[in-house]
């Protein structure tokens, strides 16, 4: 996908917007009113089968997929693989995973996924923008609910003091590395403003993980916040 210029166009275009929002059909026109209402962005397609939406996302030109999680069925949840499937037909478009009625768990499963963003239902007309406008850039958005939330669960309930000796051992370049990507940077980005090769970040970055005992992308975001790494405004 080509990279936006800091709002919603992408080399002086719109940023292009494809829903596929398959339980609420008035989610799509609410979402589609949303967009279509901001100058530099635009939805091209609405997909409202799960059965044609690899297909679908495969044929329209697109630069970001907002998807709906999907509920439970007697496999379990479907999130991740709607998701992947995403991923598998579009590699280069950004994915803003839309929360469904079934769990709580969705914002992990859709991380965990390959998305890049995650709304609630009671997101805003302005979350959602905002959301468009972040991983339009390269970066993760996630709904200020969802902060608060990790932030109830993981900060105020646990303890600290494990946390605390594991952050000293690291070293100033990892810590670096842990701040830009529990903002979202990927490591091509963070390369690029530490001045360093890719693989070096990797290698930062995977012994940052073993370091803290950390195991994923979300792992990172709520240590970040619990350690005080990072701030919830800055997310």
């Amino acid at each position: 996908m080509a990279r936006a210029n800091g709002v919603g166009k992408v080399e002086g275009r719109p940023l292009d917007v494809i829903l596929a929002i398959f339980e609420f059909p008035v989610l799509t026109i609410g979402y589609r009113t949303v967009i279509d209402a901001e100058p530099d962005m635009r939805v091209v397609g609405e997909i409202e089968s799960r059965d044609a939406l690899r297909a679908q996302v495969e044929a329209i030109e697109a630069d970001v997929v907002i998807a709906e999680c999907q509920p439970y069925d007697v496999a379990g949840c479907t999130t991740m693989e709607g998701l992947e499937t995403i991923r598998a037909a579009k590699p280069g478009a950004r994915i803003v995973a839309l929360e469904c009625r079934c769990a709580s768990d969705q914002f992990t499963l859709a991380l965990k996924a390959g998305a890049d963003g995650f709304l609630t239902r009671e997101a805003h007309a302005t979350d959602v923008v905002q959301a468009l406008r972040c991983v339009s850039r390269g970066e993760t958005y996630v709904s200020p609910s969802i902060v608060t939330r990790m932030v109830e669960t993981y900060v105020l309930k646990s303890p600290q003091g494990r946390l605390e000796d594991a952050y000293d051992a690291l070293s100033d370049r990892e810590r670096e590395v842990l701040h830009l990507a529990a903002l979202g940077h990927t490591n091509r980005e963070i390369a690029r403003t530490l001045g360093l090769s890719e693989q070096t970040v990797h290698h930062h970055r995977a012994t940052v993980m073993e370091k803290l005992g950390l195991h994923d992308r979300v792992d990172l975001l709520k240590y970040a916040i619990r350690r005080g790494v990072v701030k919830v405004a800055d997310l």
